[in-house]
């Protein structure tokens, strides 16, 4: 056959990049890889860094509730992130390379807390294994895996400075939007998020629950949560909100979970 040969389609002939195209919005589409899964979140600065005063009574509080309910933990950086972003900030290095670098050390976390959760089954994964999350969950296994999103070189420019937009409460939630998990919960060193940094101001006022819209047009100077999770939030198709507790408060995991009131709510509109 002579000349062009198109495989028929639905998407024969776009772009893919039109605005105003024939393309299919699969909102109700998509498949929830894990439905009943929480996605639960701790920062290396928020618990980690804190040692075993913090980190041992937190993963025995996780490793109870994974044996009722599916657990997936993702671990942030904390202290060395910060150290190794301003070193390779002082040095010149690209947003991407200073990508890289900060996987290196949340992912040194989660091999930590994976094997201080031994007990309850804890397994470390690497970004390449969320598929294999239901298999895992199956056998009762109560996954770790760091949260960097895995762009690596790739990272997104920064819209001020160099430091990577993308970073682990971004990559929780990507996490829990891909695999259609049934909560994000962010977990924090505060009640959740203030209109000022509470611990600058201890007279801060707290929000309960507020829309990622109303949230991005108050241009706080300091959130708790990184701002590309609340612009995120506005397109996802599965979490449609996203839960900042205090995780060194016992319980509040647990509240979280079951959709009690805790913390601060960020809805996606």
């Amino acid at each position: 056959m002579k000349g062009r040969f198109e495989l028929r389609s639905g998407l024969m002939g776009e772009t893919l990049v039109k605005k105003h195209g024939r393309h299919r919005v699969a909102r109700g589409e998509q498949i929830r890889i894990t439905p009943d899964l929480n996605v639960i979140k701790i920062g290396g600065h928020a618990a980690i860094d804190y040692g075993k005063k913090v980190m041992h009574p937190l993963l025995t509080e996780i490793g109870e509730l994974a044996k009722k309910h599916q657990i997936l933990l993702v671990t942030g950086g904390g202290g060395r992130v910060r150290h190794i972003m301003d070193v390779g900030i002082d040095l010149g290095m690209p947003t991407g390379v200073l990508a890289e670098l900060s996987a290196k050390i949340s992912e040194q976390n989660a091999i930590m807390v994976s094997i201080l959760l031994s007990k309850y089954n804890g397994i470390r994964i690497h970004t390449g294994d969320l598929l294999e999350l239901p298999s895992l969950l199956k056998l009762k296994m109560l996954p770790v895996m760091h949260g960097t999103p895995p762009y690596g070189l790739y990272e997104h420019p920064a819209k001020r400075g160099s430091i990577p937009p993308h970073r682990t409460d971004t990559g929780a939630f990507l996490i829990a939007e891909v695999m259609g998990a049934k909560n994000c919960i962010i977990g924090k060193n505060v009640n959740g998020l203030y209109m000022e940094d509470p611990v600058k101001n201890p007279d801060a006022e707290f929000i309960k629950k507020i829309s990622a819209s109303e949230l991005l047009s108050l241009n706080l100077k300091d959130m708790v949560i990184e701002p590309m999770v609340v612009e995120l939030i506005r397109d996802a198709a599965h979490i449609r909100e996203v839960k900042i507790i205090n995780c060194h408060v016992r319980g509040n995991i647990g509240k979280a979970i079951l959709g009690k009131p805790v913390g601060t709510i960020i809805t996606a509109g």
